[in-house]
């Protein structure tokens, strides 16, 4: 079976090449590499604030509806 990246591998073996010759030059003029700690691919989130605003908390509850009022609307509804 053909794999379906041959293509691909193919495509880049060029690049891949130039590259391994960069890195002889670099190493045979002296060059040398490090070894770093790898990147953090998924950070922690950000920590949410402990403050809570008054005012939010009033903007996203609405006052239940009162007996009286309750008793109001079924007096309308029963009117229409």
């Amino acid at each position: 079976m053909i794999s379906n990246l041959k293509y691909d591998i193919e495509f880049r073996r060029e690049k891949a090449l130039e590259l391994s010759s960069q890195v002889e030059q670099h190493l045979a003029a002296g060059g040398r590499f490090s070894r770093s700690e790898p990147a953090n691919i998924n950070p922690e989130p950000v920590e949410r604030s402990k403050n809570i605003d008054p005012g939010t908390i009033l903007k996203r509850c609405r006052p239940a509806i009162s007996a009286a009022e309750r008793k109001a609307l079924r007096k309308l509804a029963e009117a229409l």
